[in-house]
C-alpha cells in the first residue's frame, strides 16, 4: 500500500505570505496573510515585504497545518516558489523550506511562479484535458502559452512591454485611483459606459501582448484637458472612463487567443493569475469560448491572485513524476519559465 502524499506548499514571491497543505493531491488547506502597508506607497515596498514575511511565515505554516490536521512529522514532502519575484521575499521561502527539508528529512521542489498559476487549473473539480491553452494574466505577467502535459509547454505569446495587470495600476493611479487599482476599476466598470471613449487596441503580429500604448493613450486623453476641468472631468465620468479602458484591455487579451484556438484546434482553455478575477474578462473569455464551441477553465477566487495551493499542486505534479531540488537550490528573482 503506497504512503499518503502530503505536501507542503510555501509561497513568498511578493508580498503575500501563504501557506497551504495537499494529501494525495487533493487541497486540505489554504492560508494567506497580506501586507496591507504597502497601500500607502502605492506600490510594493521590497524590503518591507520580506521582513513581513520573516514575521508571518512560522505563523502561516502553522496555521495551514493545524487546519489541514496534520503534523509536520506527517509531511511527505515540501514545494517552494523559487522564482520569479523580489529576491529577499523569495529568499525567505526558499531559506525556509530548505531548513524544513533537512530537519524533516524530506525532499522539496523549487517551482517557478507561472508554473504554479498554470497548475492551479488543478485544484478546481473540472480539470482541463492535454493539450489545452491557458492566458496567465497578472501583474508582472502577460502570456499565452500551450500544455502538452505537466512540465511541458510552450510560450506562444507574451507582453513586450507592461503586463496587463500593471497596466491596470498604472492607469489607476494616472486616474487617481488607490493601488491595487485593478479590482477598482473592475468595479466601476460595471456602471460604465464601456463606448464612452474609444482607446486604441494593439494588435502585434502572431499572439504577441503590448499594453504600453493604451496606458500612454489614456494619459495624453486626460492630459487634454486643463487640471481643474480634468478634476471635473474624471470626477463625472471615471466609470465611464473605467469601462473604456477595461474593454480595450479585454479586446487586447482575447484577440491572440481567439487566433491561437483557430490555428492550433485547441478548444479547451484556462485563464489564471490576478487578472483573471476581472469580471468583464472571465464573460468575455466565457463568450469566446462558447462561440468556439469550447470549454473555458479558471480557478475558484481564491486562487486567481498569489497562494499556496497553486504552487503546492505545481509541485505535486513535479514530485509525481521523480523531480526534487538539491540543497543548492537558490531563489532566482528573473526565473523563466522556459
Amino acid at each position: 500500500m503506497s504512503k499518503t502524499s502530503v505536501l507542503l506548499g510555501i509561497e513568498t514571491s511578493c508580498d503575500d505570505t501563504a501557506a497551504a497543505v495537499l494529501v494525495d493531491g487533493k487541497l486540505a488547506s489554504s492560508v494567506v496573510s497580506s501586507q496591507p502597508q504597502h497601500v500607502e506607497f502605492g506600490g510594493v515596498v521590497p524590503e518591507i515585504a520580506s521582513r513581513a514575511h520573516e514575521k508571518l511565515l512560522v505563523s502561516v505554516v502553522e496555521s495551514a497545518l493545524q487546519k489541514a490536521g496534520v503534523k509536520k512529522n506527517d509531511l511527505t514532502g515540501l514545494v517552494v516558489t523559487k522564482g520569479p519575484g523580489l529576491i529577499g521575499s523569495l529568499m525567505v521561502g526558499v531559506s525556509f523550506t530548505k531548513a524544513l527539508s533537512v530537519g524533516l528529512c524530506i525532499p522539496f521542489i523549487g517551482v517557478n511562479h507561472l508554473e504554479g498559476h498554470l497548475a492551479s487549473l488543478f485544484l478546481s473539480e473540472q480539470t482541463p484535458p492535454y493539450p489545452h491553452l491557458c492566458l496567465i494574466v497578472s501583474g508582472g505577467h502577460t502570456q499565452l502559452m500551450r500544455i502538452d502535459a505537466p512540465g511541458k509547454f510552450l510560450i506562444l505569446g507574451k507582453t513586450r512591454d507592461d503586463a496587463a495587470g500593471e497596466a491596470f495600476d498604472k492607469v489607476g493611479k494616472i486616474m487617481g485611483l488607490d493601488y491595487p487599482a485593478g479590482p477598482l476599476i473592475d468595479k466601476l466598470s460595471v456602471s460604465g459606459n464601456r463606448a464612452f471613449h474609444s482607446f486604441p487596441r494593439t494588435r502585434l503580429k502572431g499572439y504577441d501582448y503590448s499594453f504600453s500604448g493604451i496606458k500612454t493613450s489614456v494619459l495624453y486623453y486626460l492630459n487634454s484637458f486643463e487640471e481643474e476641468e480634468r478634476l471635473i472631468h474624471l470626477q463625472s465620468s471615471l466609470p465611464d472612463l473605467c469601462a473604456s479602458f477595461q474593454e480595450a484591455v479585454v479586446d487586447m487579451l482575447l484577440s491572440p487567443v481567439k487566433k491561437a484556438v483557430k490555428d492550433t484546434g485547441i478548444r479547451h482553455v484556462g485563464l489564471v493569475g490576478g487578472v483573471s478575477a476581472n469580471s468583464r474578462l472571465r464573460k468575455r473569455m466565457s463568450g469566446l469560448m462558447d462561440a468556439q464551441h469550447g470549454q473555458m477553465y479558471v480557478p475558484d477566487m481564491a486562487y486567481c491572485m498569489d497562494n499556496a495551493a497553486m504552487i503546492a499542486m505545481a509541485g505535486h505534479l513535479r514530485l509525481e513524476l521523480g523531480e526534487q531540488s538539491a540543497l543548492s537550490e537558490i531563489a532566482n528573482p528573473s526565473l523563466k519559465l522556459l
